[in-house]
């Protein structure tokens, strides 16, 4: 059974965690359900969970949060994927939770993986909605066209950041952040990540493109799958949406409430 600090609240809390050169904004539902982290894509910030969080309802203990210089958050000097990593500690240290169930969505996905498999004592379960393929799609090439794509938009990033659309961090922070998921994301990088959960962890699987991407690109990434599933009977694919990579928090949400569900269930 999860483990749920004694320090659990029955109401809902909203407030800065101090973490390291910043402060995160953080929302916890409190009360006695299972922990629920809630892990967001790479420029994205906590509203986009409502759905799937209204979808499950109060039996839960949801716990949302801001990371480095996006939404409520504070800027920070480290904005690397170990920073990322650290905060999902410092974030269930500061709301006393001691063991949860992570769902992450894009990037937030490739940091459910990696906290699953190094914490499988602290897990319950991960669903990874729509990322953490391991595929080598970052090549010369593409880190260009990634650098590039940032540079276009610099101007009128700024203009997007008081309406909450657009991180806190310039250009080209956004880009090397992009590029360091596209290495991280290497076959031989995060294919024995994957290969090292030993807790029960589920895709949610989009269709279509992403934003940047080019044809069938995303689908190619997609079909890395295959091989993890076949490796590890611990992680499986719960379900294929129809939307795409952006609205998949949107327009399947129960998707992803129903594949939460059934990680929990394998934990009692």
């Amino acid at each position: 059974m999860t483990k749920i600090s004694a320090s659990a609240t029955s109401s809902t809390w909203t407030g800065l965690v101090p973490v390291e050169d910043t402060a995160l904004a953080v929302t916890d539902t409190g009360g006695p359900g299972v922990p629920v982290v809630y892990l967001n894509g790479q420029f994205a910030t906590q509203g986009y969970w409502r759905r799937v969080i209204a979808e499950l309802g109060t039996g839960w203990r949801h716990i949302t949060y801001d990371e480095r210089a996006r939404g409520r958050s504070k800027r920070s000097a480290d904005y690397s994927f170990e920073a990322a990593v650290r905060d999902v500690d410092a974030v269930l240290a500061a709301r006393g939770v001691d063991r949860a169930l992570l769902v992450g969505w894009s990037y937030g996905a490739v940091v459910g993986a990696h906290w699953a498999s190094r914490h499988p004592d602290r897990t319950v379960g991960a669903v990874l909605v729509d990322g953490a393929f391991p595929y080598d799609w970052l090549d010369d090439a593409m880190e260009q066209r990634i650098r590039k794509l940032f540079r276009r938009m610099s101007w009128f990033l700024p203009l997007l950041r008081p309406t909450g659309l657009a991180p806190r961090m310039t250009a080209e922070q956004q880009a090397n952040s992009n590029i360091e998921l596209g290495r991280l994301s290497r076959e031989r990088e995060l294919g024995p990540v994957l290969d090292r959960i030993t807790v029960p962890t589920r895709y949610v699987v989009a269709s279509g493109t992403s934003f940047g991407s080019r044809g069938d690109e995303q689908e190619r990434i997609r079909t890395s799958l295959d091989a993890v599933t076949t490796r590890n009977p611990n992680i499986q694919i719960a379900a294929k949406v129809t939307s795409n990579h952006g609205a998949i928090l949107k327009k399947d949400y129960a998707a992803v409430a129903e594949a939460v569900r059934e990680v929990a269930g394998r934990d009692r």
